[in-house]
C-alpha cells in the first residue's frame, strides 16, 4: 500500500449541529492459518479519548474532512479489472483551546491512484496546514480482489468543540510539553493527534470499511490480513501448494500436474534471496515394481543453520521420522527460529519469523507461505506464487516452459545418495494412464464427487483430486495409492474449515489405525489441549484428522504422548500417576508432588546381601529379583569345574556313584558294586555262565560275598572216577579234567597167594616164612621191588644147652647157648648198609657191635629167703662218632651220624623185672634189633 501526497484547500466554515456514526467493520471471521501476523486482533472501530480532561466545554462548530482510502488485495490478475473503493469520513475534531476556536483545519489527503472525485474539503478561519503521513488513516486506499470488486462511501460529521483549561493535558496518545505546529501522533485505539496551532490538537480516528472480497486463483478462500498500521486489514491469497500421491502436485496458483521423477528436487526457493540458507525440497522414489511412477519419501526444510527431514519410515504409512541435520529429534522440537510438532496425523514444520508452515505425513505434503512475504519471489515445483498460473511452469532461467511436467525435471539438485541423478538430464515423460484394457476406476475416487464430500465442493473444487485419483488407481492399482487423493483433498477441505468424516466410507481400505489408548477422529483441533498448556479461547474453526484422546481424557504435554484423566504427573515410563502417589522407576524412588519439579526421586535402597557362596564349587550371581527388580538377588551358583575332587578309578565288578549333599556343590565320589561277578578281568552278569575250566559248569549268581562285595561265582565239577586199586593213587593230569590213577607202591605177590603193598622204603616178611624178607624201593619216579632170603649159619642143637634153643629176632634163624662154652664179652666187627628213614648208604660201612657172654645168675638166699640176683651186660665201653652219606628214595641225598664202638666189657646192671611200659618200650626195642638183625641177614646173605 503506499499512500499519496497531502494538500489542503481553504473551505468557508459551516457551523452545524449534527452528529453522525459510521461503524467501522472488523475483518471477518473467517478462518485464518498459523502464518498471519501473531497476536492479530480484529478492529472494532474507533473509540473516543481515553481520559476525561478537567473543564472541558464544547463549543460547536462546523468542519467538513473527507479521508479515502484505497487498499489493493494482493496481485490484481491479468483478468480482472480493478475497481475502485473510496472511502469518505468526517472524523470527529476536538479543539484544546486556550482561545476560544473559530475554526477547525481542514485537510485533504490523498492516497494512492484515486479518482478526482475523491477528496473532500474543509472551511477553516485558520490558515492551511499541510501535513504528510505515509501511514496516516487519513488516505485512500485501493482494494482490488481477483475478478470481484466493490464500492462503498461512508460519510460522518460530526463536530466538537472542546475547551481544556490551561495546564496539562492528559491524552492516550504521547504527551508532548512542546509540540510545533503540524506535528501528528498516534493515540491508543487507532486514533491520531494533529497540532494545529496555539495548543489546538486535532484529534482524527480511523475508520475502516470492510474491503471487497477477492477471488483467489488456487480456489482457496483469502485470508485477512492486518494492514501495517495495524488499524484496517485487507484480504490477501496465501502461497498454498500441495503434493500427494504418486505424485501429484497443485501449484501456489492452483495449477494441478503430475510427475514422476525419482531424484532429488526444488519445491520453493526464493528468487531474490532474502531468507539466509531457505528452501523446501522434496526426495521422490519409484515406488513401484515397473519403476514408471513415483512416491514422496523425504521433504526437506531448510531455514538458516537447521536442515530438517521428514521421512517416510515404512512406504505408504503415515509413519514419519523427524531429524534435524541428520539427528533424530523428539517433537515437539523448537530451537533457532523452527519449531517442528505433531499435530493430528501430520507432522508440521514452522517457521514463525516468515509466518509459514510445512506439513507432511508419508503420504502428502503442503506448504502455506504468506502472499506479503513471499508474493512475486517463489520458484520451483510448486511454481510463481502470484496468483496468476500463466507463470507457475518457469525454468530456472526465467523461461516458462509448455507443461509443468517438464519444468518439474528443470528443478533437479544435486543429491550424494542419488548419483544417477544430475541437474541437466532429459525430462521424464509421464507413463500412459491409458491400460491396454479399458481402466475402470476405484470406487474411492467416487467419493469424491459424490454425497461424502458435497459440503465441500463449493469450497474446493475437487475435479483435479479425482483425476489423480482416477491416475493412481489405474497405473497402481495394488498400492492403494487412492487414499491420498482422497487424504488430501479433505485436508484441503478442513484447511478452508470444512471437516468430512471420509475413511469410513472406504470399506476399511483407507482406515487409519491409532495406537493404544488414543481413538481416531476426523475432525480433531489443531493443536491438541494439554495438562501444560493454559486454556485459550480458540476462534479458529479449522480441524484436522488423527488420533486423539478419549472424552474424559486430555494429552499430559505435547511431548509426552499419553492420555491422562487427571494431571498429575508423567515419568520416562510413561504412566500418568496421581499427585501423592509413590512409585518406582528405574530403580528410584519416586513421588509426585504438585508444583514445578513433579516427580521427585531418590536412589532406591536395597537390603544387604547375607549370601557369602563360600563352598566349593559356589560363585556369585546377581539375578533379578522378581520381588523388587531393581535389587539385584544375589545367588550361590555351582560350576562344578571348580571343583577339585576327581572321580576315582574303580576295580573290576565296581562303578563310580556320585551324588552331591544337600547343601553342596561338589559331588562326593563313591565305588560301588555293579552287582556282577569277577573273573580273570571279567565281568559277568548273574545267571551267565562262567568260564573257569573245562572240568566244571560255572554260573554266576545273585548271592554276594561280604567281604568282596562281588557275586559269588558257583561251579559243579564234571563226574570223574575217584577208585583206584591198592598200591595206586589218583593223581591229576595237567590238561584233563579228571585224575589218573598212579602206581605209588610195589605190589608183591608172595607165596599162598599173598599180596604185599609196601611203600617205598619199606620192608616186610614174608606172613608165611620169616626168612623171607621183601623190599620196596624208589629208583628215579621207578618203584622196584625186591625179594631177600635170608640164609643162617650152621646150627646144631645138640651142642645147645637144653632150653636156650631160640630164633634170633629175625625170626628165621634159631641160637642157642652151646654147652659149656663161653663167648667172652668182646667188639665184633661187620659191613652193612645203614638205612634211616627211608633213605640208604650207597656203599656198605664198617660197623662194631659188642657181643658175648658175662656172668649172670639167680640163687636162692636162705638168709634173705628170697631170690638173689647177679646181672651183668656185655656193654660198649668205648665209642667214636662217624659219618655217612644217605641216599634217599627221591634222589637228593643226606648226611648222617651213626656210633662205632671200639671196646667191649661186661658191666653190672640191675636185675629187676620191667614195668608195663618199660615192657612195651622192651618190646620195641627188640623189634628193633629183631628188624636189624634181619637187615643184617640179608646184607650177609648179599654177600
Amino acid at each position: 500500500t503506499s499512500s499519496g501526497s497531502t494538500s489542503t484547500t481553504p473551505v468557508t466554515e459551516t457551523t452545524v449541529h449534527e452528529t453522525t456514526t459510521t461503524r467501522i467493520p472488523s475483518p471477518p471471521t473467517e478462518p485464518h492459518t498459523t502464518t498471519t501476523s501473531p497476536g492479530t486482533t480484529t478492529t472494532s472501530g474507533p473509540s473516543s479519548t481515553t481520559g476525561t480532561p478537567p473543564s472541558i466545554s464544547t463549543t460547536p462548530f462546523t468542519g467538513t474532512t473527507s479521508t479515502t482510502k484505497t487498499t489493493t488485495s494482493g496481485p490484481t490478475p491479468s483478468v480482472s479489472t480493478p475497481h475502485t473503493t473510496t472511502e469518505t469520513s468526517t472524523p470527529m475534531t476536538t479543539s484544546a483551546t486556550i482561545t476560544p476556536p473559530t475554526t477547525s483545519p481542514a485537510i485533504t489527503t490523498t492516497s494512492g491512484p484515486s479518482s478526482p472525485e475523491s477528496t473532500a474539503s474543509s472551511t477553516v478561519s485558520l490558515p492551511p496546514i499541510s501535513t504528510t503521513s505515509g501511514t496516516t488513516p487519513t488516505e485512500t486506499f485501493t482494494s482490488t480482489s481477483g475478478t470481484t470488486s466493490s464500492s462503498f462511501t461512508t460519510i460522518s460529521t460530526t463536530t466538537t468543540s472542546t475547551t481544556l483549561s490551561p495546564g496539562p493535558t492528559a491524552t492516550s496518545g504521547p504527551t508532548a510539553t512542546s509540540t510545533a505546529e503540524g506535528e501528528s501522533w498516534w493515540l491508543c485505539n487507532c486514533t491520531k493527534a494533529i497540532c494545529v496551532e496555539d495548543n489546538i490538537v486535532q484529534v482524527i480516528p480511523v475508520i475502516c470499511d470492510p474491503p471487497p472480497k477477492p477471488t483467489c486463483a488456487n480456489g482457496l478462500s483469502p485470508v485477512p490480513v492486518i494492514d501495517e498500521d495495524g488499524c484496517c486489514w485487507h484480504w490477501e491469497c496465501d502461497c498454498y501448494c500441495t503434493g500427494w500421491g504418486d505424485p501429484h502436485y497443485m501449484t501456489f496458483d492452483g495449477l494441478y500436474y503430475s510427475y514422476q521423477g525419482n531424484c532429488t528436487y526444488v519445491l520453493v526457493e526464493e528468487i531474490n534471496k532474502k531468507v539466509d540458507n531457505f528452501g523446501v525440497y522434496i526426495d521422490n522414489y519409484h515406488c513401484d515394481t515397473r519403476d514408471v511412477v513415483s512416491c514422496p519419501r523425504t521433504l526437506i526444510v531448510r531455514h538458516e543453520t537447521q536442515e530438517v527431514r521428514l521421512t517416510t519410515a515404512e512406504p505408504n504409512t503415515l509413519k514419519v521420522e523427524v531429524t534435524v541435520n541428520n539427528q533424530l529429534v523428539a517433537l515437539p522440537y523448537k530451537k533457532f527460529g523452527v519449531s517442528i510438532y505433531e499435530s493430528g496425523i501430520n507432522r508440521v514444520v514452522e517457521i514463525p519469523e516468515l509466518k509459514m508452515n510445512v506439513t507432511y505425513n508419508g503420504l502428502s505434503f503442503s506448504i502455506r507461505m504468506p502472499y506479503s512475504l513471499f508474493g512475486n519471489n517463489t520458484q520451483g515445483q510448486c511454481g510463481t506464487c502470484n496468483n496468476n498460473t500463466a507463470d507457475d511452469c518457469m525454468l530456472p532461467n526465467g523461461n516458462i516452459a509448455e507443461n509443468c511436467e517438464t519444468m518439474a525435471d528443470h528443478w533437479q539438485v544435486v543429491d550424494p545418495s542419488k548419483p544417477q541423478c544430475s541437474p541437466g538430464l532429459v525430462p521424464t515423460g509421464s507413463p500412459s494412464t491409458t491400460p491396454t484394457q479399458p481402466c475402470k476406476e476405484s470406487s474411492l475416487c467416487e467419493l469424491l464427487l459424490g454425497s461424502v464430500f458435497k459440503p465441500c465442493h463449493e469450497f474446493v473444487q475437487p475435479e483435479k483430486y479425482y483425476a489423480a485419483c482416477v491416475f493412481d488407481s489405474c497405473v497402481l492399482p495394488n498400492l492403494d495409492l487412492e487414499c491420498s487423493s482422497l487424504q488430501i483433498y479433505a485436508a484441503t477441505c478442513a484447511d478452508q474449515g470444512v471437516c468430512i468424516d471420509w475413511r469410513r466410507h472406504t470399506n476399511g481400505v483407507c482406515s487409519h489405525e491409532c495406537p493404544p489408548g488414543k481413538e481416531y477422529r476426523a475432525c480433531g483441533p489443531i493443536t491438541e489441549m494439554t495438562c501444560k498448556s493454559s486454556p485459550q479461547n480458540e476462534t479458529s474453526t479449522k480441524q484436522v484428522e488423527g488420533c486423539f484422546c478419549p472424552n474424559g481424557t486430555m494429552l499430559y504435554d505435547s511431548g509426552v504422548n499419553v492420555c491422562v484423566k487427571t494431571c498429575g504427573c508423567v515419568g520416562v515410563d510413561m504412566i500418568p500417576r496421581e499427585f501423592g502417589e509413590r512409585f518406582t522407576v528405574d530403580c528410584q524412588d519416586c513421588v509426585c508432588l504438585e508444583g514445578e519439579h513433579g516427580i521427585v526421586c531418590r536412589p532406591h535402597e536395597c537390603e544387604p546381601n547375607k549370601n557369602t557362596c563360600d563352598g566349593e564349587g559356589f560363585y556369585k550371581v546377581n539375578e533379578v529379583n522378581p520381588k523388587d527388580p531393581c535389587c539385584a538377588l544375589v545367588t550361590c551358583k555351582c560350576n562344578t569345574s571348580l571343583c577339585t575332587a576327581k572321580a576315582p578309578k574303580c576295580s573290576l565288578g565296581f562303578e563310580v556313584h556320585s551324588y552331591i549333599p544337600s547343601g553342596q556343590c561338589c559331588p562326593v565320589y563313591q565305588c560301588v558294586p555293579k552287582g556282577v561277578c569277577v573273573h580273570q578281568n571279567g565281568e559277568f552278569l548273574p545267571n551267565s555262565s562262567v568260564f573257569v575250566d573245562k572240568c566244571q559248569n560255572c554260573f554266576c549268581t545273585n548271592e554276594v560275598n561280604i567281604s568282596t562285595q562281588l557275586n559269588i561265582i558257583s561251579c559243579e565239577r564234571l563226574p570223574c572216577n575217584t577208585y583206584c586199586q591198592p598200591g595206586y593213587e589218583l593223581k591229576p593230569v595237567k590238561g584233563e579234567c579228571c585224575g589218573k590213577c598212579v602206581q605209588t607202591k610195589c605190589i608183591i605177590h608172595a607165596a599162598n597167594n599173598a599180596v604185599l603193598i609196601l611203600s617205598p622204603g619199606e620192608f616186610k616178611n614174608d606172613p608165611h616164612n620169616n626168612c623171607t624178607i621183601y623190599s620196596c624201593v624208589d629208583v628215579h619216579n621207578q618203584l622196584i621191588a625186591s625179594t631177600s632170603e635170608i640164609t643162617c649159619p650152621a646150627f646144631n642143637e645138640e651142642s645147645c644147652k637144653p632150653g636156650t634153643i631160640s630164633f634170633l629176632p629175625n625170626g628165621c634163624c634159631k641160637t642157642c647157648a652151646p654147652v659149656d662154652s663161653r663167648t667172652p664179652c668182646s667188639v665184633r666187627q661187620r659191613t652193612d648198609f645203614i638205612i634211616y628213614k627211608g633213605c640208604r648208604s650207597v656203599d656198605r660201612v664198617d660197623l662194631a657191635e659188642c657181643e658175648g657172654t658175662c656172668g649172670t645168675f639167680s640163687l636162692y638166699s636162705a638168709e634173705a629167703n628170697s631170690m638173689d640176683h647177679s646181672c651183668s651186660c656185655c656193654r660198649e665201653t668205648k665209642t667214636v662218632e662217624k659219618h655217612v652219606v644217605l641216599k634217599c628214595p627221591g634222589g637228593h641225598s643226606i648226611p648222617h651220624k651213626y656210633m662205632y664202638v671200639e671196646s667191649c666189657s661186661c658191666q653190672d646192671t640191675e636185675c629187676k623185672i620191667p614195668q608195663s611200659k618199660e615192657l612195651e618200650n622192651i618190646e620195641e626195642n627188640d623189634k628193633a634189633s629183631a628188624l636189624n638183625r634181619i637187615k643184617r641177614a640179608i646184607s650177609l646173605t648179599s654177600k
